[in-house]
Order: structure tokens, then C-alpha cells, then sequence
């Protein structure tokens, strides 16, 4: 410590790198410490994007349809409720697999696989792949056969009770209770020969009068694999999650099991377990002691935080005494750029800046796809080969800082056919870098509003980028393990690969909302006028249907060839939405079309489009429909669309922000003010149970 202070007074850029570099590890450490997702109410889905999706009118759909009319009868009528089946021929065969829990009646059974598959194809609307987990069943249906590995037990949702045990020792007493009954619960249910499944009750003290368990497995499984799963999960999730909680459970498709400290199955328990004896009193330092040998984060927070503390406290004051000292006052240093340190978790991302440097032909100029906010975008070529797009943060920029945080952490656990893609970080030095896999076709902006080249833009690749967009937003918003607001959505933040195949990019000022989060506000409005849902430009408020709002302008745009932003100097009343709305009422769409289309154009389609654009813009987010209500109004030919309300929001040129940027990759987005509130808690726990995806790849 004496050593840090005297080289901190000898060095006062030292003592504002320390600082400032400390304050970030503990904004760090508590944002790597935040649960990962939010409660929400069953049933939960699990919607695989990556799967694709099928069509209105499908041989696809009439598959699902044809199991969804059988699969609930045959599960009611099994002695184990359990039913598999499959339904159609390569490549529209659809697979499914429903299991009700063992103590539910035939009816209840019937009632609740029926409504998982109503539920699945409202939730996952034209998912290929989906699985619905409800009380009282499970459901699963897929375009890939995976009925014959019943090992398989990935995607799954874990779920435990908000509240905690007592402290202490009786914390760690009540665990091992629970835990000895939750594993012989397991071992009961693996040695049912018919129906793998079982309950189990025990006592334990006068707070908690019993503790209750119940464990089940697919029948069709062994008495080994059933045993095996069950074990599996128990032991990785326990100490993950259930350790001081007086209730949890994991749902999987092949095995689940659950505790609680109240009755929460039919019947009497299959398995009775002699009462616990009370726990003895233990000595309040013992009980910490166990309590961090129990509890790895705390521990790691318990030690770590009082020592960054510390030091942030001794090189505040240090830089303090020195400003107080006018003599030897230097001019102040600069913000530092986050320490590589601080991002170690993307080890496996991590880039030599040497190999960039060679990639770009040392940041050439000529190699410069745009640039913005953030910093300069260059094309690179890797040793292999390969083409890559570098994002440079600008060393001048605070900004970027914050946004490349966010972006880093959020993109790298996104994956999606139309997400960009990140191939690898470089965090050397004063160099912080991403980078992109290269998209030959740069930005939507630059094609859509060039007289030339969006003649390339037929009506089918528009059609095309339309519904890509929108699937990608519904990845974001509903299917993806995290549930995120991109905040930015424009046309200069989507790339398109050289079939022009659209990617949405810049994830910068994208914010985590947790499953029960509806919205959330912000003081500092970030992102780009003419885009903006008038709840957020004007109060801050921010939702999935502000993203709504944005691509419903996209779609416009795209449609019409005209920017939002193009008529700035023209009269109010005729901004691009004021425009639609007039030809809209008026009854002359067509006259909308773009006339780089030649009149080349589906009258019907460019109508079905507007209609979905004027929705998506209304201006109360409520009226406003989801991206998977937009998906599904997209593809399907027999859905009727609401008439939409005239949209009340327009803007015209606002302090500067007359140009919009058109770069070609992800960047730093014009903002009317860098900053933001506090990202929302990724977790937001009902008063109960608090859920969380666990999904693995098939």
C-alpha cells in the first residue's frame, strides 16, 4: 500500500489511470455478478431461431397440426403419460415428444399438451423447433429426429425461490436435508420401471414443518440413463442456484426434478425419508465461514471488493492532495480506456494487434469502410484468406468505451443467421478493436438511396430483408437467451453479405431487459432521430415496441426508396411517415413504390407492407404489434390486418442531426447525449420464483 501512494504522488496521470481503472473493475465485478435472467410466468418456451422457420400453409405446419390433433389423446391414455410421434417426410417430418408429470390425471394431461401446442405456435411463432415447459406437462417438437437419443436432455429452464434460508449453519443444514431428499427422490424415480417417476417428504424443524421433492424421467429411458440425467442436472445446478434456497427446480425435456418447502404434487409421497434433527446452533463466525464456503461468489466478493475499495479510496484521496497543491498541479490526464484485464472473459475472441495491423495494411486509409461515434470501420484481409471488417475505437472517444463494453458483452452471446457475426477483440495497449465477419455489400443505406445501385434492390430481395430483419429482432427480443432492445435499428445499421442476406449490426446503446420487464427510462436519450418512438425521444421510455417503432420506419423506407431523414427542409406535414399516412388514406399506395422498381412491384404485397409499416408506427406502443405478431403477419396470406392509426410523431431536423451517417459497420450511432442511466438489472424477481435458461446445442 505505501508503495502504491508514493508512486501515485510521484505520478499523478498514475493516480488517474488507477482510479479510473478501478472504478471500472468494481462496475465490472458487481455487472459480471447480476443474474442472467429474468421470472417470468409459466409456461416458458425455448424458440430455436437457429432451426429456421417454416411457412403459413406448410406441409410443415400441417405436420405439427396432424401431431397436435394425436399426441395429447396418446399421452392421457399412457400409464406413464408419455407419448412420442412423428408426423410427414423429409424435409417437412416434424418429430414430438410430451411427458405430464406423473401424479396429473388423463384430462389435466390432455388439457395442458394440447394448450403447449397452441402455446408454441403463438410463442414461437413458425419456429421449426420449439419446446414449452408448463405444470403440468413438457413438449417438444422439432424438424430433426430426436426421439431415438434419449441421453439428450439439453435446453433446459431452471427456476428457484426468491427468498433464502436462514444464515449459518442452518443455511447449510437445510441444504444437506433437501439434498438428501431431492437424490433419493431421484433414485426412486430411476427404479420405476413404468412411469420413471417419484415423489418424496420429509421433516425437518419448526420454520420449515417438511420439505418435499419430486423427480421424473421419460419412461422410455433406462433405469441407469433415467438415474444418470437425473444426477446431472441435480449436481450442476444445485450448487449454481438452490444453495440457501427453500425451493428450486430444472426443468428438461428427458428429466426434471424439484423441492419446495409446501405440498406441490397430488397424493400422498411415494418415498418417505425419517424426520432431520433439528440443527444445533453454530457461532456466528463458523457460520459465515460456512456460509462463504457455500457461497464461491460471495466469497470472491467478500475479499475483493474491500481491497479495490481500498486502493480506490487511498488513490482518490492521494489525487486529491495533489490538486490541493497548486505548484506542482499538472494538466489533468486524459480517460483511459478499459484494461484488457477488465474483459477477460472473451479469452477465446482475443486477436494479436499484430495480425490486424497486417489485415489492414497498418489501418490504411484506403481500407476505410466509414466511420462514426465509435471510430473508423476497415476492411482487412487474415493470412487464410478471409475478409473481416475492424471497428477502431477512437482514443479520443469515451463513448466508444461504453459502447464497446456493451456491444462485446452482448454480441459475442448473440447467434443468429441475421445478427452480425464477431470474430475476435484486439485489446492492446490504447488499441481496442472488434472484429466482424466482412459483408461484401456494406450497409442497406448505401444501396436503398443510391439512384444506381438500388436498381440491384428487386422487389424479392426487398421482400427478402424485410422479413430477415424482423426474424433477427424477434431472435432479440423473444427467442435469444437474453432478452435485449437494440435501441438503434436503421438502415445504416443493417449489412447486407453479398446476396444481400441483411445482418442488424451496432449493439452499442442496445440495453438487457430481464423476461418480466416490460420498459424501462433513461435521462440521456441515445440513437437517431426519425427512428425514435415518440415515447422514447420525448420521455425516455424504451421497450421492445420502440424497436417496433424503428423498423416500421425501416420498412417504410425500404419500400419507398425514400430516407425518413430526406425531408428535413420540406414542410412538416411532409416527413416520410405524414407522407405514407396521406397516400395511405387517399388510397394510392402505389403511387409510393420506388421508382428505381420500375413499377415492378406486387400492388398487393407493397399494400399488405405499408400496412404493417403505419402499425408498427402508431403512436401508442400498446396499439403497436410484436415483432412475432409481424413475423407472423409477414408470411401468412390469409391473416387480416387491423387498420392502423394515423401516426402523430414527426420530426424534422433536430440540432444537428440533419445528416444521417452512412457508414458500412457497426459503430457509435449519432445520439443526442453519450451517456445513459444504469443498465437495468438483468434479473428482476417476482416475489417467488426466479426463472433462468439454461440452453446447450443440440
Amino acid at each position: 500500500m505505501a508503495m502504491v501512494a508514493m508512486r501515485m504522488r510521484r505520478s499523478p496521470a498514475l493516480c488517474y489511470h488507477l482510479a479510473a481503472a478501478l472504478l471500472l473493475l468494481l462496475l465490472l465485478l458487481a455487472f459480471l455478478n447480476a443474474p442472467l435472467a429474468g421470472a417470468q410466468p409459466l409456461p416458458w418456451q425455448l424458440c430455436d431461431a437457429a432451426a429456421g422457420y417454416y411457412t403459413e400453409g406448410s406441409a410443415y405446419q400441417a405436420n405439427i397440426r396432424a401431431l397436435a390433433s394425436g399426441l395429447p389423446r396418446n399421452a392421457s391414455l399412457s400409464p406413464a403419460l408419455f407419448a412420442k410421434g412423428a408426423a410427414g417426410a423429409a424435409p417437412d417430418a416434424v418429430y414430438a415428444l410430451a411427458l405430464c408429470r406423473g401424479d396429473t390425471n388423463a384430462s389435466s394431461c390432455a388439457a395442458c399438451v394440447a394448450a403447449a401446442f397452441r402455446n408454441a405456435q403463438q410463442l414461437c411463432a413458425f419456429n421449426r423447433h420449439a419446446t414449452m415447459f408448463d405444470d403440468p406437462c413438457i413438449l417438444r417438437y422439432s424438424g430433426q429426429d430426436f426421439l431415438a437419443n434419449v441421453t439428450d436432455n439439453s435446453g433446459r429452464f431452471v427456476a428457484f425461490n426468491g427468498n433464502n434460508v436462514t444464515a449459518g449453519a442452518a443455511a447449510a443444514a437445510f441444504d444437506a436435508a433437501s439434498g438428501r431428499l431431492v437424490n433419493a427422490t431421484a433414485d426412486y424415480a430411476a427404479e420405476d420401471p413404468t412411469r420413471r417417476f417419484g415423489t418424496g417428504e420429509e421433516g425437518y424443524d419448526a420454520t420449515y414443518p417438511k420439505i418435499y421433492s419430486l423427480a421424473q424421467c421419460t419412461p422410455d429411458m433406462a433405469a441407469d440413463d433415467c438415474r444418470s440425467c437425473l444426477r446431472d442436472i441435480i449436481e450442476k445446478f444445485t450448487p449454481q442456484y438452490f444453495v440457501g434456497k427453500p425451493g428450486g427446480r430444472v426443468f428438461g425435456v428427458r428429466c426434471n426434478f424439484r423441492f419446495e418447502t409446501y405440498s406441490f404434487f397430488s397424493g400422498r409421497p411415494l418415498l418417505q425419508l425419517p424426520d432431520v434433527l433439528p440443527p444445533a446452533p453454530a457461532p456466528a463466525p463458523a457460520a459465515a465461514e460456512e456460509e462463504g464456503t457455500r457461497n464461491r461468489t460471495g466469497l470472491i466478493l467478500a475479499i475483493t471488493l474491500p481491497i479495490v475499495a481500498a486502493l480506490l479510496l487511498i488513490s482518490t484521496c492521494v489525487c486529491f492532495w495533489r490538486r490541493r497543491k497548486p505548484a506542482e498541479r499538472k494538466p489533468s490526464v486524459p480517460y483511459s480506456a478499459t484494461n484488457p484485464d477488465d474483459i477477460q472473459s472473451i479469452d477465446s475472441l482475443l486477436l494479436d494487434l499484430s495480425t490486424l495491423r497486417a489485415a489492414t495494411d497498418n489501418f490504411a486509409e484506403s481500407n476505410k469502410l466509414g466511420e462514426g461515434g465509435f471510430g473508423a470501420v476497415y476492411k482487412g484481409v487474415l493470412s487464410e484468406g478471409e475478409e473481416i471488417a475492424v471497428k477502431r475505437l477512437s482514443q479520443s472517444s469515451t463513448q466508444g468505451i461504453e459502447e464497446l463494453k456493451t456491444e462485446l458483452v452482448l454480441v459475442a452471446k448473440l447467434q443468429h443467421k441475421n445478427l452480425v457475426r464477431l470474430l475476435g477483440v484486439c485489446l492492446e495497449g490504447q488499441e481496442k478493436l472488434l472484429v466482424y465477419e466482412y459483408m461484401p455489400n456494406r450497409s442497406l443505406d448505401t444501396v436503398l438511396f443510391d439512384a444506381e445501385k438500388s436498381r440491384g434492390l428487386d422487389w424479392g430481395k426487398r421482400l427478402k430483408i424485410v422479413n430477415a430483419v424482423a426474424r433477427g429482432l424477434q431472435y432479440l427480443h423473444e427467442d435469444s437467451q437474453l432478452r435485449i432492445v437494440h435501441r438503434d435499428l436503421k438502415a445504416s445499421n443493417v449489412l447486407l453479405d453479398s446476396d444481400c442476406n441483411p445482418k442488424i449490426s451496432d449493439f452499442g446503446l442496445a440495453k438487457l431487459f430481464g423476461w418480466d420487464q416490460s420498459q424501462a427510462v433513461t435521462s440521456h436519450i441515445a440513437g437517431t432521430y426519425g427512428y425514435m418512438a415518440p415515447e422514447y425521444a420525448m420521455r425516455g421510455q424504451y421497450s421492445v415496441k420502440s424497436d417496433a417503432f424503428s423498423f416500421g420506419v425501416l420498412l417504410l423506407e425500404i419500400v419507398t426508396g425514400r430516407k425518413n431523414s430526406s425531408f428535413a427542409t420540406s414542410e412538416p406535414s411532409l416527413d416520410l411517415l405524414s407522407l405514407v399516412w396521406e397516400h395511405w388514406t387517399s388510397g394510392t399506395v402505389e403511387q409510393l413504390v420506388d421508382p428505381s422498381l420500375g413499377g415492378r412491384s406486387p400492388g398487393g404485397q407493397m399494400l399488405k407492407l405499408v400496412n404493417i409499416g403505419l402499425l408498427c408506427v402508431q403512436d401508442s406502443p400498446a396499439d403497436r404489434p410484436t415483432m412475432s405478431v409481424v413475423n407472423v403477419m409477414l408470411s401468412s396470406s390469409t391473416v387480416s390486418l387491423q387498420a392502423p392509426s394515423r401516426p402523430t410523431f414527426c420530426v424534422d431536423d433536430m440540432e444537428g442531426f440533419s445528416g444521417m451517417y452512412s457508414g458500412a459497420y457497426p459503430r457509435g450511432s449519432q445520439s443526442q447525449s453519450t451517456g445513459d442511466s444504469k443498465p437495468q438489472a438483468a434479473m428482476s424477481p417476482s416475489p417467488n420464483e426466479v426463472s433462468l435458461t439454461e440452453i446447450e446445442p443440440r
